[in-house]
């Protein structure tokens, strides 16, 4: 089984480092076994996006918000294990 590649644009004039590793703590402690790596990238203009494999997970711009943990989490699983339960973090069962 291939590990999974996460990384974090951020914007360095916005001051959002401290945003995008609060987000990689966060991907690393839930995905610690499904993971090599999770990079933070230092980008401008207001960007903050979330890309897993190279594939866009979430944009700051598209969403008109940052991400919930919860929600970058549920992407995460959904893209790497649906089958996945992530506890608290979980959506509710409907």
């Amino acid at each position: 089984m291939s590990k999974h590649v996460i990384e974090i644009t951020y914007c360095t004039q916005c001051r959002w480092l401290l945003r995008a590793a609060w987000l990689a703590q966060e991907l690393l402690t839930t995905f610690e076994q499904d993971l090599s790596s999770v990079a933070l990238k230092p980008g401008s203009n207001g960007i903050f996006e979330i890309t897993l494999n190279q594939e866009l997970l979430f944009s700051r711009k598209e969403a008109g918000r940052f991400p919930e943990a919860k929600e970058v989490k549920q992407l995460v699983r959904d893209h790497i294990d649906p089958e996945r339960h992530l506890g608290h973090s979980d959506r509710p069962v409907s």
